[in-house]
């Protein structure tokens, strides 16, 4: 089987590689748009777009045997989408809104493949539930400083300096790194793609 992830994120190529073992990176390139209001529907059809794009440009012949995940974490307050930040001051904004709030984090994941003949794919989203603590002018600034919220969706990394700002979770810790790992073992396990 031929396994391709469908993503450049360096924390995903993490994550997927406790599911499967031997894979390739083959990032999708197409313009993100979404029709979809619900995150996690935008969530889910984001990823849509990255599996659909790499699986049907890496196809060859019909008895290809091919696995292409697609994933896209979006994050929510209060049924507002915060994507990755345009700037430094919009990553500050951001993190003024989040801050001392609880928020949700949707990350949609598609996994197309092809066994013989037979082309299929199936999609699904996980949601886990955040609460930030109360952040201070300073730590804010010095967190966006860092520069680790410029690529980040809602301009944070739970797994690296901004941790010390999470008061607790509810739900998949993996899902808001970029990808519910269990849940994508599960979903492939049940159709007897691992």
């Amino acid at each position: 089987m031929r396994y391709v992830l469908a993503s450049g994120s360096p924390r995903r190529k993490e994550l997927l590689g406790k599911v499967v073992p031997e894979f390739e990176i083959i990032p999708a390139v197409s313009e993100e748009k979404t029709s979809a209001q619900l995150p996690g529907e935008i969530a889910e059809e984001l990823s849509f777009q990255k599996a659909s794009e790499i699986f049907h440009k890496i196809l060859t012949d019909s008895t290809d045997r091919i696995v292409v995940i697609g994933a896209d974490t979006v994050v929510s307050y209060n049924h507002r989408v915060l994507g990755k930040p345009t700037d430094r001051q919009d990553a500050r904004r951001m993190l003024e809104t989040l801050s001392g709030k609880t928020h949700e984090v949707y990350t949609g994941v598609t996994v197309y493949y092809r066994i013989g003949d037979k082309t299929e794919h199936f999609t699904f989203h996980e949601k886990t539930v955040v609460h930030v603590d109360e952040m201070t002018s300073e730590e804010i600034d010095e967190y966006v400083n860092s520069g680790e919220p410029d690529d980040k969706a809602g301009a944070y990394g739970i797994q690296g300096l901004f941790a010390i700002h999470i008061k607790g979770i509810s739900g998949d810790y993996y899902n808001v790194v970029g990808l519910p790992i269990a849940r994508l073992y599960k979903e492939l396990k049940n159709k007897s793609l691992l």
